[in-house]
């Protein structure tokens, strides 16, 4: 493992905890925005995160919210200002000697995946690849249709209203796409082997669109 250690990400007045793990300094690092009430501890995206890294793409676990925020619980379902705080992670992966030619993928889970998307879509030259794990693209409104990065939607069989908003988003979305069933899945992936399929398919989706190969600088 070539890096593997807690870091705070400093934006603005803010600091974010954060874990970054690099398997190589040649690793593409995918950043996971959690979904409302999550963190960096969720145990369901350190498991996917677990997967990526055996695949050798690095993984950046980070707290959108401060422990304060968190606490007034005003914040969490302000997709902007999260998806804002992405964008900004994701400029200051290039910012970093590890991660400067590291291309970047978004993993959004629940509310995560609206905030990644629109991350994505005003970081358009330096986001290579989103998949959103029971999410709610949705949220990203009409930032849907700006979006160039491939983009993967991973949702359970029995997630009915959330496959339902997921089809929609998924006909607004105008690059390369793709709508992934998981049998059997509920919203959280709890079933037996349904969160590994899952981890397995955003493995593959990120392995083949943000590989090892340089980024685009966010300025670009």
């Amino acid at each position: 493992m070539f890096f593997d250690d807690d870091v705070r990400l400093p934006l603005g007045d803010l600091e974010l905890e954060a874990h970054l793990a690099l398997p190589s300094r040649e690793s593409g690092v995918v950043v996971f925005a959690h979904g409302s009430g999550s963190s960096r501890h969720s145990p369901r995206n350190r498991r996917v995160a677990e997967v990526l890294r055996q695949a050798r793409l690095g993984t950046l676990l980070v707290d959108l919210l401060t422990a304060e925020e968190e606490r007034a619980d005003e914040l969490r379902f302000d997709i902007p200002v999260l998806a804002g705080r992405v964008a900004a992670i994701v400029d200051w992966l290039a910012d970093q000697p590890a991660t400067a030619h590291s291309a970047v993928g978004l993993f959004g889970a629940s509310t995560g995946a609206g905030a990644a998307l629109l991350a994505a879509a005003e970081r358009p030259a330096a986001v290579r690849a989103v998949v959103s794990r029971g999410g709610r693209p949705d949220l990203a409104g009409d930032a849907l249709t700006r979006v160039q990065a491939p983009t993967l939607l991973i949702v359970g069989e029995r997630d009915e209203t959330v496959l339902d908003l997921n089809r929609q988003a998924l006909d607004r979305l105008r690059s390369g796409k793709h709508l992934e069933v998981v049998p059997g899945a509920g919203h959280l992936f709890e079933e037996p082997g349904t969160l590994d399929q899952a981890a397995r398919l955003a493995a593959d989706w990120f392995t083949r669109n943000v590989g090892t190969g340089p980024a685009v600088p966010p300025s670009a």
